[in-house]
């Protein structure tokens, strides 16, 4: 199983000089594996250039689509995904349940004409919309289960298991503060759910000092997500959903700070940064 985040940052897109490092595009994760499958994890702005790279291959350009819920920074890539307009292309979409309608309606919606100049129906792929809120999706072998997150909106994190590697993406996630519908044990059932991961990607929005005017926004901090990773027994934690304004700079240099600190508890998990283009695993 190989990995590749093409878009990092959270919120919106901030692209210049101070975000070439760690990225400007809004989350976008791309898994592959061996036989040629392709998964990809939310449809941020960095889902634009992953279809641009898809188009460019002589392999098939089908795809499994999840999404973790539908704020604009998870979808606004989207309508500019190319493989949308091919027509020998087959995508499913597989996302969370929602009161304002399916997973379908929901993209159709996005592209009314108040909102998009281009129509959903010019889409000639072959498309598949479904569901997954807090249960499994398995085709031969490879695994993507969901969980609830803390996060407003019905938002949830998967976890993928393929080949005894194991990967979780958990973008927007408030660890600590606010109050959502989650139900009683919810800290424990998360850390279950991640129990020895190879590589956690959180959300790491702010650093301590942000979070005190910041809480209810459904974020964490840097260090929140290096003690859930420690307690998770995961083996790497990767801070993502980037702060727009946060610059390369600020950024390598929080994941300094907490890599010391890390080590001087003794903790063993690995800490960086998503960073675009960047190998996950493999």
């Amino acid at each position: 199983m190989e990995a590749t985040c093409w878009g990092t940052r959270g919120s919106i897109a901030t692209p210049g000089p101070d975000t070439v490092r760690f990225g400007g595009n809004t989350p976008c994760l791309e898994v592959r594996i061996g036989d040629g499958r392709r998964f990809i994890f939310d449809a941020g702005t960095g889902i634009r250039p992953l279809g641009v790279s898809m188009m460019g291959e002589a392999d098939t350009h089908d795809a499994v689509i999840f999404l973790t819920h539908f704020h604009w920074d998870h979808i606004q890539g989207f309508p500019f995904f190319l493989p949308l307009f091919d027509a020998d292309a087959s995508l499913r979409i597989v996302g969370p349940g929602h009161e304002s309608g399916d997973v379908e309606k929901l993209f159709a919606d996005q592209m009314a004409p108040i909102n998009f100049p281009v129509p959903f129906t010019a889409f000639s792929a072959k498309k598949e919309f479904s569901n997954l809120d807090a249960d499994a999706w398995e085709e031969d072998g490879f695994c993507v289960r969901a969980m609830r997150m803390r996060h407003p909106s019905f938002t949830v994190g998967h976890r993928v298991d393929y080949g005894g590697v194991s990967l979780a993406y958990l973008p927007d996630n408030e660890l600590a503060g606010g109050s959502y519908e989650v139900g009683k044990g919810w800290r424990k059932h998360l850390v279950d759910f991640l129990g020895d991961v190879d590589v956690l990607i959180h959300d790491a929005m702010f650093t301590e000092e942000e979070y005190g005017s910041k809480a209810d926004w459904g974020h964490s901090t840097f260090g929140q997500a290096v003690e859930l990773a420690h307690e998770a027994g995961a083996k790497k934690v990767l801070f993502f959903h980037h702060d727009p304004c946060r610059s390369d700079q600020e950024l390598s240099e929080i994941v300094d700070s907490h890599r010391a600190e890390a080590g001087a508890r003794g903790y063993s998990v690995e800490i960086g940064a998503a960073a675009e283009r960047d190998d996950i695993i493999g």
